[in-house]
């Protein structure tokens, strides 16, 4: 049994710090949603960071639903000639989709220092509270320190 058989968690947060390839422009988003819709068979979990973990797969029809939407949000709130904001584990064969919300990019690159959390995470694996699995940066949690002197 592998790792990631034993621990789903694990399976997730490995595939969430993995690197990714980065959906630049708006034709490339459409070839994603593509291939996304081929394999809209019920196996994927969506994933609102900041709302409850889903623990089951949605419906079919719920994940072309999200698709639709999303697509819209991001070209309607993202104004821009290019989409730089979703990235992907695999264009060809995706099992794992960050999306960054337009309206709370901060630097989704993480040259700002702080850590930047996707709006929504697409993905065949269960997920799991990225909020408190993934720790916030150094300058955050010396900001922290320094508001509360040290006391939590």
């Amino acid at each position: 049994m592998s790792t990631a058989q034993q621990c789903p968690e694990l399976d997730f947060l490995q595939r969430f710090e993995a690197g990714s390839t980065g959906i630049l422009y708006w034709e490339q988003l459409d070839q994603l949603w593509e291939r996304l819709r081929e394999r809209a068979d019920a196996g994927w979990y969506v994933y609102a960071v900041g709302d409850d973990v889903p623990d089951q797969p949605v419906p079919e029809e719920t994940f072309w639903r999200f698709v639709d939407e999303v697509d819209a949000l991001l070209r309607r709130d993202h104004d821009e000639d290019y989409c730089g904001i979703v990235y992907v584990d695999d264009r060809e064969h995706p099992e794992f989709v960050k999306i960054f919300d337009p309206n709370n990019l901060g630097s989704s690159c993480g040259s700002s220092g702080l850590r930047v959390l996707p709006g929504w995470v697409v993905s065949r694996v269960p997920p799991v509270d990225l909020e408190v699995a993934v720790p916030p940066t150094g300058s955050r949690r010396r900001w922290w320190q320094r508001l509360f002197g040290g006391a939590q």
